[in-house]
């Protein structure tokens, strides 16, 4: 087993995002005076939705992808997953702000999680393939 360096780089990568995203919610939370939940306010939930979907999917993603190259996973396809997983949670929270039904919306909410998700995927049955 080797130390998955690729993946420790786009995990520091990734901490930094959650970080933004944990002040982007943290700034509406004192400027909208709102210390728990979303007080009703719809860009509030859109922002705490934003951040919690990046809880919810970078952890697990980022243990299956690390598992694949200490694995000794290919170094292409490590590096193409943690790319897809870095672009889709940063295209996701642009879209969460984007009109309803909009090519942004699409583009940016739908194609960030359709990427994690993805990358999520093909690095769980590339896991699976090789511990077979």
């Amino acid at each position: 087993m080797i130390f998955p360096a690729t993946t420790a780089f786009y995990a520091g990568l990734l901490a930094l995002v959650y970080l933004r995203l944990s002040g982007w919610v943290m700034a509406s939370r004192v400027s909208g005076n709102v210390l728990v939940g979303d007080g009703g306010d719809d860009a509030m939930l859109k922002r705490v939705r934003s951040h919690a979907n990046f809880s919810e999917y970078v952890p697990l993603a980022l243990i299956v992808i690390g598992l694949l190259e200490a694995g000794g996973g290919g170094h292409g396809l490590v590096q193409a997953l943690l790319v897809a997983l870095l672009l889709g949670r940063i295209l996701h929270p642009i879209g969460m702000f984007a009109p309803p039904n909009s090519p942004r919306q699409f583009a940016c909410r739908g194609g960030g999680i359709l990427l994690t998700m993805a990358a999520l995927a093909i690095g769980g049955i590339a896991l699976l393939l090789r511990a077979a």
